[in-house]
């Protein structure tokens, strides 16, 4: 068995809790995109719209799109990463 093949635990550990943590923050990411969508839609369908609820909701498309923007400039090479892993 050669030294690179050996792996210590914890970072094993790590390493599952940051996929973990990547598969909720997408979550969080949609989540909060579509309540952003959701208020503004309300805002849109009432007879007298609420400025606070359309602000509300466009800051929390837009906190939304900016985490999964970083999210996806985070992931955008895993494919290439599991590729080269799969050839050795």
């Amino acid at each position: 068995m050669e030294a690179n093949e050996i792996i210590p635990y914890a970072i094993l550990s790590t390493k599952n809790q940051l996929i973990m943590m990547k598969k909720y923050s997408q979550l969080i990411n949609t989540l909060l995109i579509l309540v952003g969508g959701i208020m503004l839609v309300y805002s849109i369908t009432v007879e007298t719209p609420d400025k606070y609820i359309q602000i509300g909701g466009f800051v929390v498309i837009m906190f939304g799109l900016y985490r999964a923007t970083n999210y996806w400039v985070e992931t955008k090479d895993d494919h290439i990463d599991d590729n080269e892993q799969q050839d050795l």
